[in-house]
């Protein structure tokens, strides 16, 4: 046999084991050592993933007459109870609005017969028991995140340009408003500034949630007063690379936006491209690592001790739809971060020499 070149790049992402089943358009919360994965298109079953154990469980699946195409799940803010969280479904093409109540499932201690409420996909309801409908509107591809002074407002964000904010207390929609764009936003994205910028503002008493949307050529910073229930909408610049693409995998670290893939709406390819926005610099990097295949609709989501970076299912260069998860850590981005700023800084040192 001849002489092989067998050395592969180095890669910050490792494979862990793949999803039970292939998915995209997958929507995830982290809870402690969980990652819990809640459906995704035309797909109903929901799993937890145990990061110490490399595992999968299975949960429960959506109700038969729930359809999912492009909703959006989040987790709700409960104090009274730390070993126990609640998720809200909605949205997506036709439209649900469930929660489920969720203890560890990996947790063999617990007694299951007095979990009735668990582990199931259940009607919003009010405090008078009353179903609230959250998914009134065309949210396809909607996106969403808590904010509020007690963390009480849901924002969401859905096509062809509309944000909504919606009181979790008093169970009601408060403002609709447009957002300045000319692009549809759709499976975009859209997060909470990091929180110490959060907690600078209340200490200066003003009740302000800042956000962030990016979705294709657009690029905005949103800052919600809750005294007055107004937004005001600031325009951010949108790097070359990102700016055709949309359905990728965002997630929000510190003072950066990390993206992974995405597809391209005109061209109908997809890419593997990792880029990064600082929210402080108000400037972008592409990234010389990229993600093994092509992704998108993928799902991004950083563990809750924030040193690591999750990716998991999407569809790849050929329309498949894949069970790929992979992890990365957080600290390799920031040091690759360092490294070419250090000889960015050499290069303009000799060139102007």
């Amino acid at each position: 046999m001849g002489n092989q070149n067998t050395t592969q790049e180095p890669t910050p992402f490792q494979k862990l084991k793949d999803l039970p089943i292939p998915l995209w358009q997958s929507q995830c919360v982290f809870y402690k050592h969980e990652l819990l994965v809640c459906g995704g298109y035309e797909e109903r079953n929901c799993y937890s993933y145990h990061t110490l154990k490399n595992e999968y469980k299975f949960i429960c699946s959506y109700p038969n007459d729930v359809k999912l195409n492009g909703h959006c799940v989040v987790k709700l803010v409960d104090d009274n109870d730390s070993n126990k969280i609640t998720l809200l479904s909605f949205g997506g093409r036709y439209g649900h609005t469930l929660v489920m109540k969720y203890v560890s499932i990996w947790d063999n201690d617990i007694k299951k017969n007095k979990l009735n409420d668990y582990y199931k996909w259940i009607p919003f309801t009010n405090k008078n028991n009353y179903p609230i409908n959250i998914s009134s509107d065309f949210y396809q591809g909607a996106r969403a995140v808590i904010g509020g002074s007690n963390n009480h407002l849901l924002f969401i964000t859905y096509g062809p340009n509309n944000i909504n904010v919606f009181d979790l207390n008093k169970f009601q929609y408060i403002k609709y408003d447009t957002l300045p764009t000319d692009n549809r936003i759709a499976f975009h994205c859209f997060v909470s500034k990091p929180e110490n910028r959060q907690e600078i503002i209340k200490e200066n008493n003003k009740k302000n949630v800042e956000m962030i949307l990016f979705c294709f050529k657009t690029g905005l910073l949103i800052e919600y007063n809750e005294d007055n229930n107004t937004f005001q909408f600031c325009q951010i610049p949108v790097s070359n690379d990102i700016e055709q693409l949309y359905k990728y995998a965002c997630i929000c670290i510190n003072d950066s936006i990390f993206f992974f893939g995405g597809w391209n709406y005109n061209d109908t390819t997809t890419s593997k491209l990792v880029q990064k926005y600082s929210i402080q610099e108000n400037t972008w990097i592409t990234f010389k690592y990229t993600l093994h295949i092509p992704l998108y609709s993928c799902f991004g989501i950083l563990n809750e001790d924030n040193t690591h970076i999750h990716i998991i299912g999407g569809s790849d260069d050929k329309n498949t739809i894949v069970s790929v998860h992979m992890k990365t850590r957080v600290n390799e981005w920031r040091e690759l971060v360092i490294f070419f700023f250090f000889f960015f800084a050499l290069f303009l040192k000799i060139k102007y020499k």
